[in-house]
């Protein structure tokens, strides 16, 4: 019997299609099976393909590229059409696919085999999709969207493993999987599942010349199959043996390839057998293309996230040795632009003096050289701090060397400048890179045995006070231009002192307006944070040492936090931005630092702040700083009272003095029984007076005031001018107490 004869007893057609002739040779059982007159023929491709479903036809080029990539066979389900768009029969195409090179290096396929009928034919039927096509790549369509969104969202090697883990195809489901990475010439295993610890011993170093399929595939980036343990054996004999003990039945093995470069392997292994059918090498494919784009991904990541790590550890120290009778804490988070470093920056540098300086600061940007110049700062501070300098010389050394350092960068990046090209011109890569930089700083200097602090600032944000009863004040202080603006800045020193019990903040702009917060809304955010963490009341008080960190990771929680989502600021656009902060407290009752006090009495509370005769625009400041110290005092007419005699006085030192105004304010007392005692000192002999000013008269009316408003008042000579005070106590008793 000829072979003829036998293939038409089973239906079964031989045909061979030429890509570069464009014509395809049927023998008569193919033609028959295309619908066409049973006898051989040699027709154009556009006659045949005419015979074909719409959608059939579109997925096989994509199965003839794999089968071509592969070496393997192209397999595919076919239905045929007639004339009104019927489908007459399903039928499977098994072929060869041969590549023909011509002369002029131009590449064409030559398919060569045999196209058989199959049970799920449905005559007479519409041309809908049947479930062999429609409904198993509906959902193969899903499960790779799925995989996709999954792998593309994995942010580290561990994260991708798990997602190839948990990956349920569509029909065939691996029972094992290993992802193999490859070294020099070694094979090693980055991670496996559906086997026991330690049973990637034998594959954890291999050399790429062994005779196992994974180290086959990374040399030649073609993929294997292995649907049963024959083929395995026969295959692959030498490591048969260590695949043989794990039970299974069927195996793949892709390669992961990324730009053309082939980083490892990625087994699927099955308990059940597979065929490997072109939809299922299609989907393997497919997911180990997305799987070695995930592992890419997640290397880099992980080699920045490593970088930077190192970067920001090297470059924000932890704060130092314990200082007795204070408590340091300090927080620094990076913003979410990718990099782990910024500008930003702290530090606590021990003094020659015995005394310790802390410094916060922001260099203009979030980008690596913001980073970069951030540390050049921060060594130059740390040098000229610990060569005795005092603060104001700190911080005018550092400004000019910051200016410095910016104006020879710019000068490396413009060599046109001293005659020649330059490469950071006007539009170039680099001319942000090497544009002038300036930098804001807070500079404190602090004495622990006394609590006494010189500030001096360069354009940072204002410290702010946490007293021992929980009144938050910011604690306004002098300061001039950033670093780097004029080389040549004078930067005023600031004294007060940290009262025992108190806590100062120091900060950088990022915690106060991230959000969407401006200055004045992201500080009312963290006044009421740090107000409502008061350790006041001893039962709720925390006899660990504790309290700082906890405090500072409040602050943190109030802008990136859940809680934060919900709080937008007016400038709901503003970029975020690095937070730095650092929290001192000077060790004392109701600091929440110790073992509380069982019967703890209310501390006083207490603020200084000097006037100079050049800045009258600071009486507004004190105005605002009283207002917060009475922030709950009883009676509003009492505390309106109190501001307009504080206005009053400081205004008349300024006005008839020709020396500064140094306001003292005390309140002391339980709440609804407390007495204010303000005074304001000036180095002038001259006593004030009782006058009589007519209706249209803008002064004299200071006396009269403190007479009519005060309970008690006067003026003490000095040794040195005078102080002039007033007395307040407070008339009415609140509801309740905030603090209990």
């Amino acid at each position: 019997m000829r072979t003829e004869d036998v293939l038409a007893a089973i239906a079964t057609g031989l045909w061979r299609w030429d890509n570069a002739s464009g014509t395809v040779t049927l023998d008569s059982e193919a033609a028959r099976l295309l619908g066409l007159p049973a006898e051989p023929a040699q027709l154009p491709e556009v006659a045949v393909r005419s015979r074909f479903h719409p959608v059939d036809w579109n997925e096989i080029n994509g199965i003839v590229n794999l089968a071509v990539a592969e070496g393997t066979l192209a397999e595919a389900r076919l239905r045929i059409m007639d004339e009104d768009g019927r489908v007459l029969r399903t039928v499977r195409s098994r072929s060869k696919p041969l590549e023909n090179r011509s002369a002029d290096g131009r590449v064409d396929y030559e398919l060569i085999g045999t196209i058989q009928e199959i049970a799920e034919a449905q005559p007479g039927t519409t041309a809908v999709h049947t479930p062999i096509t429609g409904d198993w790549r509906r959902s193969r369509e899903a499960f790779l969207l799925d995989a996709g969104r999954a792998l593309a969202e994995a942010r580290s090697t561990a994260e991708v493993l798990r997602v190839a883990a948990s990956l349920s195809m569509p029909g065939f489901i691996p029972d094992g999987l290993a992802v193999f990475g490859v070294s020099g010439d070694r094979l090693s295993i980055i991670g496996h599942h559906g086997h026991d610890p330690g049973d990637e011993g034998p594959f954890a170093d291999m050399p790429l010349q062994t005779d196992y399929p994974a180290a086959e595939v990374v040399r030649t980036g073609r993929a294997i199959y292995l649907p049963s343990p024959e083929d395995y054996k026969r295959r692959f004999p030498a490591t048969w043996p260590l695949a043989q003990r794990f039970g299974r039945i069927s195996w793949a093995f892709l390669p992961l390839i990324v730009a053309g470069r082939t980083m490892g392997a990625w087994m699927a292994a099955f308990k059940h057998p597979v065929s490997f059918s072109p939809d299922e090498r299609s989907v393997l494919t497919t997911v180990a293309r997305m799987l070695a784009q995930a592992l890419q991904r997640a290397g880099v990541a992980e080699s920045e996230r490593e970088l930077t790590t190192g970067l920001q550890r090297s470059m924000m120290p932890q704060l130092g040795p314990e200082i007795p009778g204070m408590t340091l804490a300090a927080r620094y988070v990076p913003t979410g632009g990718g990099l782990q470093v910024g500008g930003d920056w702290y530090d606590m540098i021990p003094l020659p003096s015995g005394r310790f300086a802390l410094v916060i600061g922001d260099v203009q940007g979030h980008d690596v050289r913001a980073a970069g110049l951030m540390g050049q700062l921060r060594i130059a501070v740390r040098a000229y701090a610990s060569e005795g300098h005092r603060p104001d010389a700190v911080l005018s050394r550092a400004s000019r060397f910051l200016a410095g350092l910016c104006s020879e960068q710019d000068t490396a990046a413009d060599p046109g400048k001293g005659g020649g090209m330059g490469g950071g011109g006007m539009g170039g890569p680099d001319s942000d890179f090497q544009s002038p930089r300036f930098a804001t700083c807070l500079y404190v200097e602090c004495d622990p045995a006394t609590g006494l602090l010189e500030v001096a600032r360069a354009g940072h944000p204002d410290p702010a006070v946490r007293m021992a009863d929980g009144t938050v004040l910011m604690r306004p202080t002098a300061g001039g231009l950033p670093l780097g603006i004029v080389p040549d800045t004078d930067y005023p020193t600031t004294r007060f002192t940290l009262e025992p019990g108190e806590t100062m903040m120091l900060c950088t702009d990022g915690l106060i307006e991230t959000g969407g917060h401006d200055l004045d809304t992201g500080w009312a955010r963290l006044r009421a944070i740090l107000e409502s963490q008061t350790p006041y009341a001893a039962e709720d008080a925390d006899p660990e040492p504790r309290h700082l960190e906890r405090l500072a990771d409040l602050l943190v929680q109030a802008v990136h936090g859940p809680s934060s989502h919900h709080t937008t600021g007016p400038l709901a656009d503003r970029r975020e931005d690095d937070i730095a902060v650092v929290l001192l407290c000077r060790e004392g009752e109701g600091c929440g630092c110790e073992t509380p006090l069982l019967h703890p009495s209310r501390p006083a509370r207490r603020t200084m702040t000097t006037v100079a005769q050049a800045e009258p625009e600071r009486v507004a400041g004190v105005r605002q700083q009283i207002r917060e110290l009475l922030h709950d005092w009883a009676d509003p007419e009492q505390l309106d009272a109190a501001v307009l005699m504080v206005s009053e006085m400081v205004t008349n030192v300024l006005v008839h003095t020709d020396g500064d105004a140094l306001l003292i304010a005390e309140a002391v007392g339980e709440l609804g029984a407390r007495r204010l005692r303000v005074e304001v000192a000036d180095a002038s002999d001259e006593l004030p007076h009782k006058r009589h000013p007519g209706e249209m008269a803008s002064s004299g009316r200071g006396v009269l005031l403190l007479e009519m408003l005060a309970d008690d008042w006067g003026v003490d000579p000095r040794g040195e001018g005078k102080s002039t005070w007033f007395v307040l106590n407070e008339r009415s008793k609140p509801d309740s107490d905030p603090l209990e």
